[in-house]
């Protein structure tokens, strides 16, 4: 029985801001990328979710970004990259703390937003990431672009890599993402379970232009932040038990 990882971004609402309903999500995921505070996510709400996680049997994962509250940490920022070593270090040991406050612990790190894209193609920026789980927690594999700079740079660090692929976000023919605002970027909840079992059965996507990629993934995405997300998470849980797929975490 072929088996994979369902996680979604959660943890994000900050003050008055709030963003999905984590609990409702959590109820279908088997691990939850927590914001660490710098693109979106405040204490209260990090720990709530963190408590919430592992009321559910739900893999707590750190989610740094770039400090972009405005932005949602969507926007590149072009960082000195001994202090995007260290904000990363600072973001992981902010949720390690409030995960272990309820009685959990931070399984693994997930980049988030415009991070997570850049350090997917930018050797710079992606040394600097991996530095930073080198010298804080070596044992924390880190999630990332299947394919991508990071995977590389991440394995030749010595870490563990979990490749990821996404259930609602498109593709352009070199893997990686489509950019959001574009055409393409963001499928219907039909078209991202049909997107997920695809990539749990077959090990294969297909992109915007036509294109049929070959895709190794040990985890599939869901975006918390997405209006659809409870029902999103809950139609792709259902369509991959379906096709026989287990879904269970890696960690």
């Amino acid at each position: 029985m072929p088996r994979i990882d369902l996680n979604s971004d959660l943890g994000e609402s900050f003050g008055n801001y709030t963003f999905g309903d984590d609990a409702a999500v959590l109820a279908s995921v088997s691990s939850a990328n927590v914001a660490c505070g710098f693109h979106g996510g405040d204490p209260h709400g990090i720990r709530t979710t963190c408590r919430k996680a592992l009321e559910l049997g739900v893999t707590i994962g750190a989610h740094p970004g770039y400090r972009d509250l405005p932005g949602f940490g969507r926007r590149f920022i072009d960082y000195d990259l001994d202090e995007l070593t260290d904000e990363v270090i600072y973001q992981v040991g902010a949720v390690q703390a409030m995960a272990r406050s309820v009685g959990a612990e931070v399984r693994y790190v997930k980049p988030h937003g415009g991070l997570y894209n850049t350090i997917a193609v930018n050797e710079e920026q992606a040394g600097a990431v991996a530095r930073a789980l080198s010298e804080l927690a070596p044992e924390l594999p880190l999630m990332v672009l299947s394919g991508s700079v990071i995977e590389r740079v991440a394995r030749e660090a010595g870490l563990r890599t979990v490749a990821e692929a996404f259930a609602d976000r498109g593709y352009q023919a070199d893997g990686t993402l489509v950019k959001r605002g574009t055409p393409g970027a963001i499928h219907t909840p039909e078209a991202a379970v049909a997107q997920a079992v695809r990539i749990a059965t077959e090990g294969r996507i297909t992109a915007v232009d036509g294109t049929d990629l070959e895709v190794a993934a040990d985890s599939i995405c869901l975006h918390g932040d997405n209006p659809a997300a409870v029902r999103l998470a809950g139609e792709i849980r259902a369509g991959l038990e379906a096709a026989g797929v287990e879904i269970r975490s890696f960690a």
